[in-house]
Parts: structure tokens; C-alpha cells; sequence
């Protein structure tokens, strides 16, 4: 969405609030208590529902990166979706002038953002057929007036990058649903080994009957050599 679209879409906090409780309680707001449909809203404060049954107050926002903050609503889901639209991030400097922050409110609302982003997910693929891949986080580096750069290793494309965040990618072709996990380097700097790649592949893939569909890189092709684990094509 470009602004004027979130404007209109996101108009203030209320609409950010009957937006996430459309999405969090597609059939209706229960209360985490006694787990009944007999709430109310509170008239003090949209986000708090007050519940007939056992006498208890909750907000729809419990359990989420916005349930205690003190921040307007609509600047959280602002920098969400500026968040998503920056193809090379966007810095709580940046932030703190487009929602008018202080610079510790910035950083905290994108530190939130990222640790939300990066929970794994528990929820794994059975018995599907997946598609993995990998891609390569990080822009150009700038360059400098300084002559002595000249000199400095160049940062190569592709896996030969040494600079950049690798991230890897696992796509079920089934339900499209899709889980990404940072690959860190390993104690000797390497990475995307084998094993480091298998290790991903246990915590999401939950069945020795999936399909595994990749390219001709290297460390694939020696998770082939396990093909008592899964198929790979």
C-alpha cells in the first residue's frame, strides 16, 4: 500500500483495532479465560473486552508485540507495512521522522517487528512436496572517497557473497505456505553446509514421506546422499 491507501484503509486507531480483531477472531472475540463468546467492549478503551461469565478483562491484543505498548496504533502497522515495502530495510532514524518518535521508541517498534518476523514457525510441513532455495540479504556497498577501498575485496554476487545474511527458504507446493530461517555461519565461517541445511529440514519438515524439490548447488546435492530421510529431485 502506498499512503494514501493506508490512510484510507487505516484511518485511526479503531480501524487498526477492528481490522486485527477481524483477522485474529474471524468468528467472534472469546475471552482466553473461560474461552466464551459472552464479551463486551469496554467504552474507556476499544482494545479491552470485558467477559460476563468469569469477570474478566483482556485485550485483543494480548500475546502480540502491541499489547502493552503506549504507542498510536496506526504508527505500528505504518511501519509494518513500510517495513515489508523496503526492499533494503528501513533504519529507526528513518522511522523517528516519519511517525514522529523519539529514536528509542523507533528502534523498539522495528526491534519488535523483527524478533515477531523471525519466531519460528510451529507449525511444519507433512507429507508435502517443498521446493527449497536460498537468497541473499544485504545491499551494495557504498563506495568512498577514500583511495585506500580501492584496495578492499570486492563483495561477490550469490553464494559467493561474504558480506551478505543468507537466509533460507522452504515452500510447500501444496498449501503455499512458506518458513524461512536465517543461516548463520558455522564455527569455521561456512555457510549452507550439509548439515546446516539438514538441521533446517528436521525442525520444519515433519515427515520422511516429503518430496524435495532443489537446484544442482553443492551442499543439496549431499543431502541426496540421504535419501532414506526424503526424496529429492
Amino acid at each position: 500500500m502506498n499512503y494514501k491507501e493506508f490512510l484510507k484503509k487505516f484511518p485511526d486507531d479503531k480501524a487498526v483495532i477492528d481490522y486485527f480483531i477481524g483477522v485474529r477472531y474471524p468468528e467472534g472475540v472469546k475471552c482466553p479465560r473461560c474461552k466464551k463468546e459472552e464479551v463486551k467492549v469496554r467504552k474507556d478503551n476499544p482494545k479491552f473486552y470485558h467477559c460476563r461469565i468469569c469477570n474478566y478483562s483482556f485485550s485483543v491484543f494480548k500475546d502480540t508485540i502491541f499489547e502493552h505498548t503506549s504507542t498510536d496504533l496506526q504508527k505500528w502497522f505504518y511501519t509494518i507495512s513500510s517495513f515489508l515495502n523496503a526492499k533494503k530495510g528501513i533504519s529507526a532514524k528513518q522511522l523517528q521522522r516519519e511517525i514522529r518518535v523519539t529514536y528509542k521508541c523507533a528502534w523498539r517498534i522495528l526491534h519488535q517487528i523483527r524478533k515477531a518476523m523471525a519466531e519460528e514457525n510451529p507449525n511444519g510441513f507433512y507429507e508435502a512436496m517443498v521446493e527449497i532455495d536460498e537468497t541473499y540479504i544485504g545491499g551494495k556497498p557504498r563506495k568512498s572517497s577514500n583511495k585506500d577501498d580501492d584496495d578492499l575485496p570486492k563483495n561477490k554476487r550469490g553464494r559467493g557473497t561474504t558480506n551478505k545474511t543468507t537466509v533460507i527458504g522452504i515452500v510447500s507446493r501444496d498449501d503455499k505456505r512458506v518458513y524461512a530461517k536465517v543461516c548463520m555461519p558455522n564455527k569455521k565461517g561456512k555457510k549452507l553446509t550439509g548439515l546446516q541445511i539438514l538441521m533446517i529440514f528436521d525442525k520444519i519438515v515433519k515427515s520422511q514421506k516429503n518430496i524435495v524439490i532443489t537446484d544442482e548447488f553443492r551442499s543439496y546435492k549431499d543431502l541426496r546422499n540421504l535419501q532414506i530421510l526424503y526424496t529429492f529431485k
